[in-house]
């Protein structure tokens, strides 16, 4: 992925990357080739390219770029790996002064690291249970004193079985999951109940993957998908949702704006004429001003019963209480229309089944297919566009723009908006139809136009993501917000990984 400059507050991945899934079966293969490709490259045991990995965050190209600009013994010195030597264990006498316990222990139970520090196999069981414990399995350092090596993972495991089997194999299971909680390039699968697997992407993180369980969600944050909103904006849109859900149904429900100072007014008795403490009357149902002469059943010279549009308020302590709604709702209506479309595949499939059986020619349905994934994908788009537009046009980026700015680039956004917005209900409509039932001429025509449909529709998306990246996030001066790119695919679809090779 290109780079941009500092001053490029807004970055899009151009080309295409790549998720795995790493299952329970291929979490062992997949640390395994990368640590294969270590050993291939520098020629260390396996636990000591293991040890390498850990410290750089099983991070292979890193480990090689050190190892290339810096030489190998700054490499292993920084990772705590020692340069191999050769013990010469004939030169203890039979007895050795543990410098831990302070005892003498015989030869042929003291055991000697790679750094030449030897203490006796009692102490180095404890140091060890000690460090696996305390959740320190990866990385556990010599005993001595100032010593930054790490130990044997075999003189570990051999130690520690001898006294607790069961700890034995937690700490390989710890060393083993070091490959998905060190590295970040690999996280695990936000799915609830857990699926059990794990995603490895080869490039950026910023992307948003699918789990071989359907899980969908932003690799960077563990959030559900949520393009074109950024990191930061979901996080500020769902506080935003957790703080004000209650509060905007209650204010929603049981108060009204004074038509004259905007300042909320609770209805606190059964007659629709109330007053607000600035002293004007206004009417409850429809909030227009009206006089105080009223009866119990009328208001004098006032009628109400046309459906009037809200005037905007400009008062700084109550327009966001109009904005929010205006926001989620629409948000909202979008994602329930999601929840309902995702049955229709399920409908439109045993449609294209039936054609297939009872027609003998238009049996390519394939474009009927992609045009409801397309459906998903947009229909996706489109409702965290209101999230992100909640934020854009609002508080946050108040400094970034003049009010004319703003005003402008709300404009031109939600044209652009309102363009995708329409032709998705369009497609949305033409995937409802009762095809099966159709001539097969008239079966044709309705391939052909959600054919082009479901084509402008992804134009319409690439259209809106660009408006974001160079119209109004490309132009801010003081906020760096990173979205993933658009990709006519949705969400990339994670691919399993090879449980023999790890690739």
């Amino acid at each position: 992925m290109s780079h941009s400059d500092s001053f490029n507050l807004i970055q899009f991945s151009k080309k295409r990357r790549k998720a795995r899934v790493i299952s329970k079966v291929s979490l062992l293969a997949a640390q395994r080739g990368d640590v294969q490709r270590v050993m291939d490259v520098l020629s260390p045991k396996e636990y000591h390219a293991r040890t390498l990995l850990i410290h750089y965050r099983w991070y292979v190209d890193k480990v090689l770029a050190v190892y290339v600009e810096r030489g190998k013994e700054l490499l292993y010195e920084k990772a705590g790996v020692t340069m191999e030597e050769e013990h010469d264990t004939s030169q203890l006498s039979s007895e050795v002064m543990c410098d831990i316990c302070m005892e003498e222990i015989p030869a042929n139970e003291v055991t000697v690291m790679d750094c030449n520090h030897c203490f006796c196999n009692e102490c180095w069981t404890e140091h060890f249970i000690v460090k696996i414990n305390e959740g320190q399995s990866r990385r556990i350092k010599c005993m001595a004193h100032k010593c930054n090596a790490v130990c044997d993972e075999a003189i570990i495991r051999s130690l520690v079985s001898a006294r607790d089997p069961n700890l034995a194999e937690k700490f390989d299971r710890f060393l083993l999951e070091s490959y998905i909680e060190d590295n970040r390039k690999v996280k695990w699968c936000p799915s609830v109940p857990h699926c059990g697997n794990a995603i490895r992407i080869e490039e950026d993180e910023l992307i948003e993957v699918q789990c071989a369980c359907g899980k969908q969600f932003c690799f960077r944050c563990l959030c559900e998908a949520h393009s074109p909103c950024s990191c930061q904006m979901w996080e500020q849109w769902l506080k935003k949702c957790v703080d004000e859900s209650q509060t905007v149904n209650y204010i929603s429900v049981n108060t009204k704006p004074c038509p004259k100072c905007n300042k909320l007014v609770n209805k606190d008795g059964g007659c629709n004429l109330v007053t607000c403490i600035c002293g004007q009357p206004f009417c409850w149902l429809c909030g227009a001003p009206t006089g105080a002469d009223h009866t119990w059943d009328s208001i004098a010279g006032h009628e109400c019963g046309r459906f009037k549009e809200d005037e905007e308020t400009d008062l700084e302590q109550t327009k966001d209480l109009f904005r929010y709604p205006h926001y989620f709702n629409r948000y909202q209506a979008h994602k329930d229309s999601l929840k309902l479309e995702a049955t229709l595949k399920e409908t439109v499939e045993r449609k294209i089944k039936y054609l297939e059986e009872n027609l003998s020619s238009s049996k390519d349905y394939s474009r009927a297919i992609n045009a409801i994934n397309r459906l998903f994908s947009s229909r996706r788009i489109i409702a965290y566009s209101y999230p992100f537009a909640y934020h854009m046009f609002g508080d946050p980026f108040k400094k970034e723009m003049t009010s004319e700015q703003k005003t402008i680039k709300q404009n031109l956004f939600e044209d652009q908006q309102q363009q995708l917005e329409a032709s998705l209900e369009k497609l949305s409509m033409f995937t409802q139809e009762p095809f099966d039932h159709y001539s097969e001429e008239k079966l044709h025509d309705l391939k052909l136009k959600m054919l082009n449909l479901s084509s402008l529709v992804d134009k319409l998306c690439l259209k809106l993501f660009e408006c974001i990246e160079y119209d109004l996030l490309g132009k801010l001066q003081f906020s760096v917000h990173r979205i993933v790119s658009h990709n006519s695919d949705g969400v990339e679809k994670a691919s399993e990984i090879n449980s023999l090779s790890g690739f």
